[in-house]
């Protein structure tokens, strides 16, 4: 899926997203805010497959995934004008503080749909998170879940305690996504360990076939390399 030298067949906006020693980066700071901006593969969907990625976090902040299965969201009116939110005043470099791009800048790549995610301090990763579709967290690392139409998701089995899973996850350095989808359930591994599994049986939210990229927000800095897909 990456040709290790450049974005080819990738779609997203190249200001933040570039190629670096390579891996695919964006970093987020806070002269450049990203805000929650994505890089879409353009090799069409995938519905039914197997994908492995290396993937690298440097920052406490950073939140960064894997959307699958998923779309782009429908165009939504501008944000609403208001107050800054979020920290004032310079930058701890002294430099100005940065605005992150525009809603309607980044709307022709803004994600819907399932996440792999993955987070620097080591919270989130692994979990299976659901984008812009009311659903959010679904399976938390350790979960093995099932949903149902009109039911709340529920509870089926342990894989583990959440904090000894999270501590085959790497700090600061690179890991191994690996992402199963195959019919209606989906199973997440990180460096060898199944950290989740959602079997998805509410047909009123499940998406058997969808595009693939990959999400920053917050600050920090992501990488990505070694990305492979097999469909199945």
């Amino acid at each position: 899926m990456f040709d290790g030298s450049t974005l080819n067949n990738w779609d997203g906006d190249f200001s933040y997203w570039k190629v670096e020693n390579g891996a695919i980066v964006a970093e987020s700071t806070c002269e450049k805010p990203t805000g929650t901006i994505y890089l879409v593969w353009k090799g069409g969907t995938a519905a039914d497959f197997e994908m492995k990625v290396e993937m690298k976090g440097e920052g406490a902040l950073v939140n960064s995934g894997i959307q699958y299965r998923g779309a782009i969201l429908p165009p939504r009116p501008p944000a609403p004008a208001g107050p800054a939110r979020g920290p004032a005043g310079p930058c701890p470099s002294g430099q100005p503080r940065g605005v992150p791009p525009s809603r309607e800048s980044q709307a022709k790549w803004d994600m819907l749909g399932p996440q792999f995610d993955f987070d620097g301090r080591n919270n989130y990763t692994g979990q299976f998170y659901e984008q812009a579709t009311g659903r959010g967290i679904i399976a938390w690392r350790g979960q093995v879940v099932h949903t149902e139409e009109g039911k709340a998701p529920r509870l089926v089995a342990t894989l583990g305690e959440k904090e000894e899973l999270g501590g085959y996850v790497k700090i600061d350095d690179w890991n191994q996504l690996h992402l199963i989808a195959r019919g209606n359930t989906m199973t997440h591994i990180v460096n060898g360990h199944v950290m989740a599994v959602l079997i998805d049986d509410d047909a009123s939210k499940f998406r058997k076939d969808g595009i693939i990229g990959f999400e920053i927000e917050s600050f920090g800095k992501i990488s990505l390399r070694n990305i492979w897909l097999k469909r199945l």
